[in-house]
């Protein structure tokens, strides 16, 4: 039987909490039609602790990619890194990758485990005053060890997650005296590669406190923009703000004479073109930097290893167009 997705199938999606989720008509040929089919669906009883935790957060932004290996995880580790670099503001870093938690390694503090369990939640882990990560990573018991979880397993984490870190802590610490109103400025998702259950179950349990917007990450070659172009009209479908897209890995910059050689060739135009075409906003090209590879083995800050290199400053352009359009909503 053929299964061909309508061209009005967006218009007619019924949402992921309704009792005809993945059974109507338009769900046919959609790839998360099996995900929103087995949903729980009704009111979920933690979703009253999930809102008022994530209430003392100001600013949530999701890190999306459509295809894995594009360096999601770096550009999400380096955007929270630069946003806890302005004065007082303070940035949460919530990893919810299960199967590959890679934000400890990137943020150096791979041998962490959560410290502190209290009344109030779990303590995450801090990477300087400002900045604070929390992910599976920091509940294993060996980095080498498997996640082998099915659906159901990996979205209860996430709801633990949202549910139970206590962000409003990492924004007391790193306030000035005690501020029991102190909040997270920003809370930097990053999440796994494509259009499935992490993804649905992260916009359901954030849809009450609100999600900021979402950033798409890609590199310029036809076969990531192929699966781009789902992302972005799975945003489109759940109501999640596409804040812009990145071109990642877009050449490489000679350190020496500084020329640019297109290792992964834009055969279709790339990142730009595509953005273009779909509606939506272009943040800028970053290329491709050993320097930025070396300091993400090593848990490195790039901005501080590589300060004056041409992946450092496209970083800062991009960033700044984030900020922006965040300004822009608020």
């Amino acid at each position: 039987m053929s299964h061909t997705v309508p061209e009005n199938a967006n218009d007619h999606c019924p949402g992921t909490e309704s009792e005809t989720a993945g059974k109507a008509a338009s769900c046919a040929g959609c790839p998360n039609q099996s995900a929103c089919q087995s949903a729980p669906k009704g009111p979920d009883p933690d979703m009253g602790a999930v809102n008022e935790r994530m209430g003392c957060i100001r600013k949530k932004i999701l890190v999306l990619s459509g295809k894995g290996g594009v360096g999601k995880s770096t550009f999400s580790a380096h955007l929270a890194r630069a946003l806890a670099a302005q004065d007082k503001t303070t940035v949460g870093l919530l990893d919810v990758d299960i199967c590959g938690p890679s934000i400890p390694t990137l943020m150096g503090v791979a041998s962490k485990s959560i410290m502190s369990v209290t009344g109030d939640g779990w303590s995450p882990v801090f990477v300087g005053e400002s900045l604070a990560v929390m992910s599976i990573g920091f509940l294993l018991e060996s980095p080498d060890q498997a996640i082998i979880w099915r659906g159901p397993k990996k979205n209860g984490m996430i709801k633990q997650f949202l549910r139970d870190v206590n962000w409003g802590e990492a924004a007391t610490e790193a306030a000035s005296g005690d501020d029991d109103d102190a909040k997270l400025d920003y809370l930097v998702v990053d999440t796994p590669p494509g259009t499935s259950d992490e993804h649905l179950s992260i916009v359901q349990y954030l849809k009450g406190s609100g999600i900021d917007g979402a950033v798409i990450v890609t590199t310029p070659q036809e076969m990531s923009l192929l699966d781009v172009r789902k992302e972005i009209n799975f945003c489109k479908k759940v109501g999640v703000k596409v804040l812009g897209v990145v071109e990642n890995m877009s050449g490489f910059v000679c350190p020496s004479c500084s020329t640019k050689t297109m290792i992964f060739s834009p055969t279709t135009g790339g990142a730009e073109a595509m953005c273009e075409a779909m509606g939506v906003p272009y943040l800028g090209a970053i290329p491709i930097d050993p320097a930025l590879a070396k300091s993400c083995d090593r848990g490195k800050s790039y901005f501080e290893e590589a300060p004056d290199s041409a992946g450092v400053a496209a970083f800062n352009h991009v960033i700044d167009g984030i900020k922006a359009a965040l300004e822009a909503e608020a």
